[in-house]
């Protein structure tokens, strides 16, 4: 299973930007589909995460009420719709999927996206 995240761009602080994960191979309908960021010198940050139905979704305190993740489990695909970004929202997100429990923690994923960079200015 390859994961492939799309969508990432240049954006104004306030705007708008969404991002899609979409696999190749095996259905991700088994897996936690989760969204991380990185910025240079920095470890991995958990975004946000879903359980494989979509009914369940954590979110990292700095994205609370800006950010949604979903997921079409027909179609293959995650997404994290970004709102109202902030400056310091600037980085790479990573998608991940992971057959077990839902983490916080970058180190139980075992499938990543390859990273889109999303750059907010001011």
């Amino acid at each position: 299973v390859q994961l492939q995240a799309s969508g990432g761009g240049l954006v104004q602080a306030g705007g708008s930007l969404r991002l899609s994960c979409a696999s190749s191979g095996r259905p991700l309908s088994s897996y936690v589909m989760a969204w991380f960021r990185q910025t240079p010198g920095k470890e991995r940050e958990f975004v946000a995460a879903t359980n494989w139905s979509g009914v369940l979704r954590w979110y990292g305190d700095s994205v609370k009420g800006r950010f949604t993740i979903s997921r079409d489990n027909a179609a293959n695909t995650a997404a994290l719709q970004m709102n109202t970004l902030k400056t310091e929202d600037t980085a790479v997100y990573y998608c991940a999927a992971a057959r077990t429990q839902v983490s916080r923690s970058a180190a139980q994923y075992e499938l990543w996206g390859q990273g889109t960079l999303v750059t907010v200015s001011s």
